[in-house]
């Protein structure tokens, strides 16, 4: 690894043996296999474009994702997330399996925007799921119409565990410490 002085700098140092093995999850596990990188495949499951917009702008200069070592991938198989827009038409439901049928192990699921995660204005109709509630195993609901791009990024790096947590049950933690709405 080099700095950006150009000297060598040594590698992380490991935990001691058992401290962190004994705490790890399913997840964190999971997160071993991804490393620093991330890989997503999306899929517009009959969205209004709304997200599509909020996604694409991800790729500008000012949001950069690719900084984040996180891409976009045409191919489903190499993939590490399945990130869905779209309250799931009924002509979207068998490719959008289809897609997370393709995708190698382990791999992840995030509903993006109000459609996805609960079906918006057109879910529940004759021609539309309720998002992707009980058709897919979802890791990260991801709700606003459309959720902007530093959600969407702050959701990525929560996901990456890159960031901490600091909403829990709708209340932000310096809110709940008393120290007034977050800036």
């Amino acid at each position: 690894m080099v700095s950006l002085g150009g000297a060598q700098s040594s590698p992380p140092q490991p935990s001691p043996p058992g401290e962190g093995e004994a705490n790890a999850t399913a997840l964190e596990q999971e997160l071993k296999a991804f490393g620093r990188s991330l890989h997503i495949r999306h899929v517009d499951a009959g969205s209004c474009n709304g997200c599509e917009s909020e996604l694409q702008a991800l790729l500008n200069p000012f949001y950069n994702l690719h900084r984040l070592g996180i891409f976009f991938t045409p191919s489903p198989r190499f993939a590490d997330l399945l990130l869905v827009t779209g309250p799931v038409t009924a002509a979207m439901r068998e490719p959008l399996l289809r897609t997370y049928d393709a995708m190698p192990q382990p791999r992840w699921v995030m509903a993006a925007g109000t459609c996805a995660t609960g079906g918006g204005t057109n879910g529940g109709g004759y021609a539309c799921h309720q998002g992707l509630d009980g058709m897919l195993p979802v890791d990260v609901w991801l709700p606003g119409c459309p959720p902007n791009p530093a959600a969407l990024i702050e959701a990525l790096l929560l996901l990456l565990q890159r960031r901490p947590q600091q909403v829990h049950g709708g209340v932000h933690d310096a809110h709940r410490a008393g120290q007034g709405a977050p800036t």
